[in-house]
């Protein structure tokens, strides 16, 4: 006869037993943490990429890409998911906490985060993958606002960017090199499609918005009301572009938008680029670059900012290092020519063709 208390001893065992091996947590389970791992062939890597709110260019682009990786796996079966989020500022924080795996980002705010500086309490270690659209911005206003030329900006109402995005990192050397102080205006936050609602309200006098061009809130807001589009003053223009790698030439050709009739002479503020954390796997990011240049015309013919990752641009120098998994891609194909040069592409300018390409 069974003892009761043996069988009950070996029923606990059994059950210890199957929970060791069916309950234990396991690092090959195909999901990929903020990196360091190593990507496994064969394995389901799940890939979150941040973006940003709805109205600008971010989550159709982030989108786009997810489309294509999605459908163009390399030797790792990967997962993309792009997720809607506050923007480059809360990509990054959660691209460091390992919430992300890959994000969207603005040139210029990342350059501050790698370097701990402009508000950022530390020093972020972000890695560029690939670069993208040329990130066009201006101010607009609303014609009956009295807004003729930047200086104007003093004592009004001006959306600079949503709750948190971080877009005070490059609109604010836009206005004080126009002898704008911070302090001279109130600054509101609004996403690019809640700006048009304020300004067509009446509830703000201008806004800084931009992305890939053409910009949908921009688009839209000429269409809703009459615009006026608020000019840099050129000599303040070429000293944002020498002071800081992340600013370029754009120039906005007319007609792009109802009531610009002449050629805009505009900023890139921060090109928007592809990035993760440094300790990312190497080859998932060799793996997700070569995917997404292979495919670059699948992706343009979902999004026209697609058509900047080419030659001139998608390894262009924005003040933060690539990762080594992006610079050994560019170096096969010549874009890059040595380890020194990862944030020296060989075809440097002009910002104007990446986005015509």
């Amino acid at each position: 006869m069974t003892n009761p208390g043996s069988r009950l001893i070996l029923i606990a065992l059994l059950v210890t037993l199957a929970c060791g091996i069916g309950c234990k947590p396991s690092n090959n389970d195909g999901t990929s943490g903020g990196g360091g791992g190593g990507a496994v062939a064969g394995k389901r890597q799940f890939l979150s990429m941040g973006t940003a709110p709805v109205g600008g260019a971010f989550p159709v682009v982030g989108g786009a890409i997810a489309e294509v990786l999605n459908e163009h796996k390399g030797t790792i079966d990967w997962k993309v998911q792009a997720k809607g989020t506050k923007g480059s500022q809360e990509n990054i924080r959660r691209l460091a906490s390992g919430e992300l795996q890959l994000a969207l980002s603005n040139a210029a705010i990342t350059y501050f985060a790698v370097r701990g500086e402009a508000g950022w309490e530390k020093a972020y270690e972000m890695r560029s993958i690939v670069t993208l659209a040329p990130n066009v911005a201006l101010f607009i206003a609303r014609a009956d606002s009295g807004i003729q030329k930047i200086s104007d900006l003093k004592g009004k109402r001006v959306i600079v960017g949503p709750s948190g995005a971080g877009f005070e990192m490059f609109v604010q050397p836009v206005v004080e090199e126009h002898g704008v102080k911070w302090s001279e205006f109130t600054q509101l936050n609004a996403t690019q499609s809640g700006a048009v609602d304020m300004l067509g309200d009446g509830a703000a006098d201008a806004a800084f918005l931009g992305g890939a061009v053409p910009t949908a809130s921009i688009t839209q807001a000429t269409s809703t009301f009459n615009v006026q589009f608020v000019p840099f003053d050129e000599d303040a223009r070429l000293r944002l572009i020498e002071k800081y790698p992340f600013f370029h030439e754009a120039n906005i050709p007319a007609g792009t938008y109802k009531g610009l009739d002449s050629e805009f002479k505009g900023l890139n503020v921060g090109s928007m680029h592809m990035i993760t954390s440094a300790d990312q796997d190497e080859e998932l990011v060799y793996q997700l670059t070569k995917t997404i240049w292979e495919n670059r015309e699948e992706i343009a013919g979902k999004h026209p900012a697609g058509k900047a990752i080419n030659e001139k641009n998608a390894a262009r120098r924005t003040g933060t290092e690539y990762h080594p998994g992006a610079i050994r891609f560019y170096k096969e194909i010549g874009l890059i020519e040595s380890e020194t040069a990862s944030t020296q592409p060989v075809a440097e300018e002009n910002p104007n063709e990446a986005e015509a390409e």
